[in-house]
């Protein structure tokens, strides 16, 4: 079992790859998730390229813009994924026709929405592959909340959390797509968000 504590001091410095490889050696289940937004594809390329055949895990809102749908897709073909998709069990189309449109934040329908979009269709994930080594690619910039995060953390089931790209700016992303010729979605939309910099609630509930 990894001495998360240890592993934190010891690899906070490490290269994005460095820390993958470090988690891959202990894990026996590993899985990468997704949602295919800004800069995602660091962490598909990097993953893959220590574990082809990663399991990459995909919440898929319904809500995504076109050219996230059309990014994913050329991710999916160029780096060969083994993509798993999950879906919310309520469409977004039948959610816009019972609620009249995705619940504002300080709307009280919007913890339910995010509940049905984003967490119900995450833990049921989660339950199936049953992980024990989690990769997610936020970064300490993003949030608040993630400032304060560590690169190695547990997450639900005990499952270790890393986050190999915790301490990169968004000027070492856009580095790293450029030098492996990757593809990134500009316009994204998060509809459990709202804005940019606020949390889903995917790793405050954790």
């Amino acid at each position: 079992m990894l001495d998360i504590a240890k592993a934190n001091q010891e690899l906070r410095d490490a290269s994005p790859q460095k820390i993958i490889e470090s988690a891959l050696a202990q894990a026996k289940n590993p899985i990468t998730t997704t949602n295919f937004g800004p800069f995602e594809a660091v962490i598909l390329h990097m993953a893959v390229q220590v574990k082809a055949d990663i399991p990459v895990v995909w919440i898929d809102s319904g809500y995504n813009t076109r050219e996230t749908y059309k990014v994913a897709q050329q991710l999916i073909e160029a780096l060969n994924l083994n993509i798993d998709v999950y879906t919310p069990k309520v469409s977004a189309a039948r959610c816009d026709a019972a609620l009249g449109g995705i619940p504002s934040v300080d709307d009280e329908r919007h913890a339910e929405f995010t509940e049905q979009f984003k967490l119900e269709p995450f833990a049921r994930a989660m339950k199936e592959h049953q992980p024990d080594v989690w990769f997610t690619a936020v970064r300490s910039e993003q949030t608040a909340f993630r400032q304060d995060m560590e690169i190695f953390g547990t997450g639900p089931n005990g499952v270790l959390k890393v986050a190999p790209l915790l301490h990169w700016k968004e000027a070492d992303m856009q580095r790293y797509l450029e030098e492996n010729n990757l593809p990134n979605v500009i316009k994204y939309f998060d509809p459990t968000k709202a804005l940019a910099n606020r949390e889903c609630g995917l790793h405050t509930k954790l």
